[in-house]
């Protein structure tokens, strides 16, 4: 995979390129600053917004998810916005202000979206045209992956489709070579060993603690559901599957269409716990990825904890087994 920065020179030809019809620009996104009305004229956007999209990356790159990169001013985006307020003593709130802004070196920070080409491995690749939502079809599968290019590369650089499309409207996202814009989505694992993770009930949040309850690291996430109610109380992590099947059992679980008999299906970005089951002491309960980015935290689970694919494998990589895993209502002040 190669990415580098956008030098001015392929930025001036991809945008020329590009013409009128691009919607969003790197330099829009890269120089985009805080003022007083930023935020409310971006919540009446119904586009991407640059402020917005670098406002997520920034976020992002601190280990404070707001879920899909979308440039929308949505609920994940403003759950972020709150964690980094508390956590930095900002003052309560979910929304954007200028110490807010200054703390998230939003004035300073240039290097948002970069250039990434698209490899043979990329162009090569192919999709199903569709994934079933009945389990037993899928079961039927070889794989449960990416249905597209873009859905691919979107999910890669934690981005909408809509961002990724807005930012390369004219891209063949078939050919070797291609130059793409995407979200420069890097993040740097603390190198401090969790403690505990805890499910915020309230706030839809998995937020991840060290010693001394030092935030590591904060998630959107879904929690539960109607039909199966989240665990309570404390368990521990007992095991971590990375592109794990998924084993389907009505007894246990829950009733999907009319399978009512036991069924594994394959291994797959579109699987329905997704690239990661991180596997807890309460039978049949977990945390996972998903196969629906934007509908996390905002879609029941089934009593299990859902996050983005992305999110699931970075949590995967900073827990082991024997974690504690409190179910809590109200975050910790």
């Amino acid at each position: 995979m190669h990415i580098s920065r956008l030098s001015s020179c392929s930025l001036a030809i991809l945008l020329m390129l590009c013409g009128p019809v691009l919607a969003l620009s790197a330099d829009d996104i890269n120089q985009a600053i805080f003022s007083p009305d930023t935020g409310d004229a971006a919540k009446k956007q119904k586009t991407p917004s640059a402020f917005i999209v670098k406002t997520q990356v920034l976020l992002s790159r601190r280990s404070i998810s707001p879920g899909e990169l979308d440039g929308m001013d949505g609920e994940n985006y403003r759950k972020a916005i709150a964690q980094f307020r508390r956590q930095n003593n900002l003052g309560d709130g979910d929304k954007v202000d200028e110490a807010t802004w200054n703390a998230l070196g939003g004035q300073t920070a240039g290097d948002i979206v970069t250039e990434y080409t698209l490899t043979k491995k990329d162009a090569a690749a192919h999709f199903p045209r569709r994934i079933p939502k009945d389990y037993a079809k899928q079961a039927a599968m070889k794989r449960l992956t990416y249905t597209s290019a873009k859905e691919m590369l979107a999910e890669r650089f934690h981005m909408s489709e809509e961002l990724l499309k807005a930012l390369n409207p004219r891209a063949d996202l078939h050919k070797a070579g291609e130059q793409l814009v995407v979200a420069a989505v890097e993040r740097k694992a603390p190198h401090v060993e969790v403690e505990r993770v805890e499910a915020v009930k309230d706030t839809g949040m998995v937020v991840v603690y060290g010693a001394g309850n030092v935030v590591l690291a904060s998630y959107p996430a879904t929690i539960g559901s109607d039909d199966i109610a989240s665990p309570e109380g404390e368990h521990t992590i007992t095991r971590i599957v990375r592109n794990p099947t998924y084993h389907y059992d009505p007894d246990k679980n829950f009733q999907q269409g009319r399978n009512k008999k036991k069924l594994v299906l394959p291994r797959g970005a579109n699987n329905p716990v997704g690239t990661v089951w991180i596997a807890l002491s309460k039978d049949t309960f977990g945390i996972h990825g998903t196969p629906e980015p934007s509908k996390v935290s905002k879609t029941s689970s089934h009593g299990c904890i859902r996050l983005t694919n992305w999110d699931a494998e970075a949590l995967a990589d900073m827990v082991k087994t024997g974690v504690r895993v409190r179910f809590v209502e109200q975050p910790k002040s």
